[in-house]
């Protein structure tokens, strides 16, 4: 491991890498996207424009601009060196799945799972073209061939190819149009069935590209593709589905196939000869089974999520691919060989499990964790968090470890217990506990014994005893069954009262039965919730018992009579677990919602809300201190969480929590207009956050300081004036008689003038945020703001800036700012000061880039005479080598 880009707590969606490989762009669950420095490993920029999940994301193959696809079916593309977004393209009516740059011309083709392919040209930002030849959704798209032939792959077995053709912009006008069109590649004819109705020569989009079906490959897999890309230089071409195989596929490149052809056209000639017949040089063509060859089929030890691979510079293929059971694998392809055969080379794995956790347990002295699953019980180290123990077992419900902590009980979704022996980490006994699951096991209070709950309707009690095997002489650890429970629905949960007085059972009916321990016999019936009680758990004194139910509700019932005390709307999916804090009335709860949650079981109260897992959480663990919870989710990670010394102020917690929620409802609500602009294909990159409301609410408040300060100059000069005496530029010459009051946020920022004060926090706005929040900056700002912009421009301070967000004011406050007759002056200043500056930067940079291209020429001259010089050297020592071994066989002879 190199290195770690730590983002916020949302899922990683995408990645992409920059060509220059120095940065990476990580597309979020929640729709932001951010980029890395990985030399450094911080975070450079973020850009939040998307409502839902980034699920595409494409540099350019200059590393200027990246374009994002996501699910909220929208294409935003950025510009990563001014770190703003520069327009939005709407157009596709369902998830975009990927999203490609064309080098040649600048035109951007996107895929989605509305079963279209769409052109865009960016310079005019609109979608000119649009491919209607699939039948489902298209799950991923290649660029082959120097971007003039299309990949695509959809929900079948096909991979369908397409040709680009580009046409010249200028035309002969006499020409008829359906002549402009190039037509169809070779191999038109197969596979294009469905595509009668897709291209017609004289469609106006024939204008800039046109894209004609070639034929289809046709994969081994039968489902759907799940990623379809090409390497580098576009020599290979993989895809693979749902499944745990890797399709290989390489393509000849034009050298190579005109190579082929003539070999081709050879053999036809030969063949004619015999026949005595002539073959005309066009009937021959080569089929795109030649063109585009299967190598050979990676297989994986488990399914395939994701994949990427490298032709390196000995002519070798690697391939890395990410599994769904959490594991890398790194494989070599060698090309050379008569039958490629992909070998690993290599795997990066760590001790977790390979399927979802369903049963978790501390040891009573805190230190060990006991985790369990479908193929396997593990035992981790708390405090180093390392995997101490791996022992097999069948699919694991719950789990305890025995007083002593040297042996541990798993429950099965067999019926089985298993008792395993720690130190050893072998199986010691298996016995056959329940006819079906054994859903939950409770150890007794004194330590003595068990008991279990399964799907046969029975709650069974155990105790453990020594029994001496025959093989061997010591005394070894056993369960011996001791009394049984028959009821009358499957027991779900298991749980007793501290004194070992009571045995709460949860039922299949929604009811939770409290029954008397030593006699069995029926104490109270708890009946309330909508749907089964999955989790339940009894405080330390026995007074309180609290249930958590697939129905989202949590209730709190006195176990003295039975009563209800509250029932609290804990999650937004079932709860799924739920454990009393040792020694005190919290409790927590994990929800299928991916949340877990503590609550206060005497006042009723939400605490706090742990988020950290991203999908549902099976279950949790309390240590015996209560200082620690480790907690289990189907997103494949165990989550260890410590109790700090930090005191909770629930009104503080309730204060994030109502901020979170606003910040939600922000993003939820319906985008700002801009005046004169349709709701149509495109849009502003950006979106409303907390973040731009807060830009603009910082923008105001300097604006009204300006305003201010300025009204206090007036009055101080007023006054100075009265007194024979007048102060000079906010107040930094200060008379005797009159001293101007400084305000204290100016002299914060070095004593500056108002109008520099704006200009700082101006300058402060993320520059992917400027938009948005000059959009929701109220109009009665906006005149002062201009005569502001025209003072800075003058003066020649960050032009590039300033006229960006002039041009903008001037687009969203049109109308208004041409109708107030006092801005009419400030508009004419603007326009002069404007044009001069803008005109003097365009000179230095026009200056400077001649500069370094001068350079450029001259390093470039030196290295060519470095290098003939070396080449020179190189040569003499070669002609050296050759006479001295010359000499030396001369000798032999």
């Amino acid at each position: 491991q190199v290195l770690i880009l730590k983002g916020l707590k949302q899922e990683v969606s995408c990645l992409c890498p920059s060509p220059d490989g120095l940065h990476l762009a990580v597309g979020y669950e929640d729709g932001s996207i951010r980029i890395f420095n990985l030399l450094s490993g911080e975070m450079n920029i973020t850009f939040n424009g998307h409502r839902a999940a980034v699920t595409a994301l494409q540099y350019d193959h200059l590393g200027g601009r990246l374009v994002s696809g996501s699910k909220d079916t929208e294409v935003i593309v950025w510009d990563v060196i001014n770190e703003s977004g520069l327009y939005r393209l709407r157009g596709h009516k369902d998830a975009v799945t990927q999203v490609l740059f064309l080098k040649e011309k600048n035109l951007l083709v996107t895929s989605g799972k509305d079963t279209l392919v769409k052109w865009w040209d960016l310079d005019t930002q609109h979608c000119f073209k649009t491919l209607v030849g699939h039948r489902t959704e298209v799950w991923g798209m290649a660029l082959l061939s120097k971007e003039k032939r299309l990949i695509t792959g959809s929900a079948d077995s096909e991979l369908r190819v397409w040709d680009i053709t580009y046409i010249q912009e200028v035309k002969d006008p006499d020409e008829p149009e359906s002549k402009k069109s190039k037509g169809p590649s070779p191999g038109t004819e197969e596979n294009t069935k469905e595509d009668e109705t897709l291209e017609l020569d004289e469609h106006p989009e024939e204008r800039i590209v046109k894209c004609s079906k070639v034929g289809s490959i046709v994969r081994e897999g039968r489902d759907r593709v799940v990623t379809l890309a090409a390497d580098r230089m576009g020599k290979f071409l993989a895809c693979h589905g749902t499944d745990a195989v890797l399709e290989v596929f390489s393509v000849l490149s034009e050298e190579e196939v005109q190579k082929k052809l003539e070999k081709k056209i050879k053999k036809a000639k030969k063949k004619a000869k015999q026949k005595s017949e002539e073959v005309p040089e066009r009937s021959v063509e080569l089929s795109l089974q030649e063109e585009i060859q299967r190598v050979t089929n990676v297989k994986a030890s488990s399914k395939i999520k994701s994949f990427d691979l490298i032709l390196s510079p000995k002519g070798e293929l690697k391939i890395v691919l990410l599994l769904q059971n959490n594991i890398i694998e790194s494989y070599n392809l060698d090309l050379s060989a008569q039958v490629p055969q992909a070998v690993r080379a290599s795997k990066i794995t760590i001790g977790g499990h390979r399927s979802d956790v369903r049963t978790l347990a501390f040891s009573s002295d805190n230190i060990a964790i006991l985790s369990a699953a479908a193929e396997s019980v593990k035992i981790w180290n708390r405090s180093t968090l390392q995997c101490i123990r791996t022992m097999d077992c069948e699919y694991a419900l719950c789990s305890l470890f025995v007083p002593g902590d040297r042996q541990v009980i798993i429950g099965t979704k067999t019926g089985k217990l298993q008792l395993y022996d720690l130190a050893s980490g072998s199986l010691i006994e298996t016995l056959n506990a329940h006819d079906g699951a054994v859903w939950s096991i409770a150890l007794s209070p004194d330590q003595r014994g068990f008991v279990t709950g399964g799907a046969d309707k029975c709650v069974k009690f155990w105790e453990f005893e020594l029994v001496k095997d025959e093989s061997s002489i010591q005394k070894r650890l056993s369960m011996k069954h001791v009394r049984i429970l028959q009821l009358d629905e499957d027991v779900l949960c298991v749980r007793y009262s501290p004194n070992q007085k009571l045995l709460a059972v949860s039922l299949l009916d929604c009811t939770v039965k409290i029954f008397y321990v030593d006699t069995l016999k029926f104490f109270l019936s708890l009946y309330g919730h909508k749907l089964p009680v999955l989790c339940m758990d009894i405080c330390y004194d026995g007074t309180l018992i609290a249930t958590g139910s697939a129905d989202r509700n949590v209730k709190i019932w006195g176990l003295d009579f039975g009563d209800c005390h509250r029932s609290l709307f804990a999650h937004d999916d079932s709860v799924m677990y739920l454990q009393f804090v040792p020694k005190s009335h919290l409790f927590f709860t994990a929800g299928k919602d991916s949340k877990i949650k503590q609550w206060d079981a005497d006042k009723f109260e939400h605490i706090q809300t742990l988020e950290g897992h991203h999908q549902e959480v099976w279950c949790l663990a309390l240590s015996p201190s209560g200082d620690y919870v480790v907690s289990a989710s189907h997103d494949k990670s165990l989550r260890l969480w410590e109790r700090t010394r930090e005191p909770l102020i629930l009104e503080e917690e309730r204060e994030m929590q109502r901020e979170a929620e606003y910040e939600e409802s922000v993003a939820k609500e319906e985008q700002p207009v801009v005046p004169g602009e349709t709701q149509g294909e495109t849009g502003l990159a950006g979106k409303k956050t907390i973040e731009t409301i807060k830009a603009a609410e910082r923008i105001m408040e300097a604006i009204e300081l300006y305003r201010e300060e300025m009204a206090k100059l007036k009055e101080h000069n007023a006054i100075c004036k009265a007194a024979g005496e007048e102060g000079k530029d906010g107040g930094r010459y200060q008379s005797q008689r009159v001293p101007f009051p400084v305000n204290p946020i100016l002299r914060a920022f070095g004593n500056i003038t108002p109008s520099a004060y704006v200009l700082e926090v101006f300058k402060k706005v993320k520059s992917s945020e400027l938009e948005e929040s000059l959009l929701v900056l109220p109009f009665s700002y906006v005149p002062d703001l201009l005569r502001l912009f025209n003072e800075y421009i003058h003066l020649g301070s960050d032009v590039e800036l300033l006229c960006r967000a002039l041009l903008f004011l001037l687009k969203i406050h049109f109308g208004q700012i041409t109708g107030n007759h006092m801005l009419v002056t400030v508009i004419e200043d603007l326009k002069k000061t404007t044009i001069s500056r803008v005109s003097e930067a365009r000179d230095v940079l026009g200056f400077n880039m001649a500069g370094l291209q001068f350079l450029k020429r001259e390093i470039e001259a030196k290295d060519e005479v470095t290098f003939f010089a070396d080449a020179t050297e190189r040569f003499e020592e070669k002609k050296r080598k050759r006479k001295k071994k010359e000499k030396m066989v001369l000798a032999v002879l």
